[in-house]
């Protein structure tokens, strides 16, 4: 989801140092909440196929290591297309095209109209029944909306860079999650819902997760106020090279600064990505699809701790018990 190389680079870093990004440690904790909140039957179908559709989450990310067309289908630049491109972008992918060309769109960021694609590939898989095709989208699908809650995926600020804050990115999305996600509220009511115009559900919680922007630089800088240059960063040897990382403490004090806003963002996330599986399932006719392996035991215990807020507590959370790899 990181959409500069500089990110990847960073990436990995934060891979090394036992960290998990935004797009593995959340974008694993969202594809299991929004399990959670679907109906039934899609609820035992999707829930059967859990571990694959968490594991697959982070595909997107590995998948731009080698295809040069992925980058800018996480994020959408949304400054570089007017003062007010926020609230007048058009929704459709040809008016959008038609308005700033695709060529435009490519290279500032074409993340809500991808989504809308892989909303239309999902619904044809789920017409088709066709099992591969359908975990493979819906994860992919998830991927590309979580990515467009993270604020910073809607800015060409999208590090902080172009206002003193380079490193804002992965410390906003990596570094406080991985520190407070024990502490975060992971359950909410929600239920998926049929969405009539999904575009303009997608295009809210864009809306919402921009207008977020201004509070987050605002605060880093209160925090960093509070800091000195050796305390607000520490260094460490890797591979050979002495690399400048955040310290713990810095983290921590931004994160209680922002409040609950990362978990917010992080539970829209969730229920966006299960309203767009529902309305995909809905419109393909809502298909009968096999949930024969399995029982509702399992599931039945998972909710009964997502309710409680205790995923993590009684070891159930997927993104916390299996250490990232990548």
């Amino acid at each position: 989801m990181f959409k500069r190389k500089y990110f990847f680079q960073i990436g990995i870093l934060l891979a090394m140092i036992g960290l998990s990004s935004w797009g593995f440690l959340v974008h694993r904790t969202i594809h299991q909440l929004a399990i959670y909140n679907l109906p039934a039957p899609l609820q035992t179908y999707f829930h059967n196929e859990m571990a694959y559709l968490v594991e697959q989450s982070t595909r997107p990310d590995i998948r731009r290591n080698t295809d040069k067309t992925e980058d800018t289908k996480h994020f959408i630049d949304i400054d570089k297309f007017g003062d007010n491109a926020i609230n007048e972008m058009p929704m459709d992918w040809d008016a959008a095209v038609k308005k700033y060309t695709a060529d435009s769109l490519k290279k500032y960021g074409w993340g809500p109209y991808n989504a809308m694609i892989q909303l239309d590939l999902l619904t044809k898989a789920f017409k088709l029944k066709n099992k591969d095709s359908i975990l493979f989208y819906a994860a992919d699908l998830g991927h590309y909306i979580g990515d467009l809650h993270v604020p910073l995926h809607t800015t060409s600020n999208y590090d902080g860079q172009l206002t003193g804050q380079k490193g804002l990115h992965s410390l906003w999305e990596s570094y406080l999650p991985e520190l407070t996600l024990d502490q975060y509220q992971l359950y909410n009511k929600h239920t998926a819902v049929y969405l009539k115009r999904p575009a303009e559900a997608l295009w809210k919680d864009i809306r919402k997760a921009n207008a977020l922007l201004p509070e987050m630089l605002a605060k880093e800088r209160v925090v960093t106020a509070k800091f000195t240059p050796e305390t607000k960063y520490k260094t460490q040897m890797r591979y050979g090279k002495e690399t400048k990382v955040y310290t713990k403490e810095f983290a921590e004090a931004y994160a209680k600064e922002l409040g609950s806003s990362v978990n917010l963002q992080l539970i829209a996330a969730a229920n966006l990505i299960a309203d767009f599986w529902y309305t995909a399932w809905v419109n393909a006719g809502k298909p009968n699809l096999e949930t024969t392996r399995g029982g509702n035991e399992q599931l039945n215990k998972e909710l009964e701790s997502y309710k409680s807020n205790k995923l993590i507590n009684n070891g159930l959370l997927i993104s916390k018990k299996v250490k990232s790899q990548d």
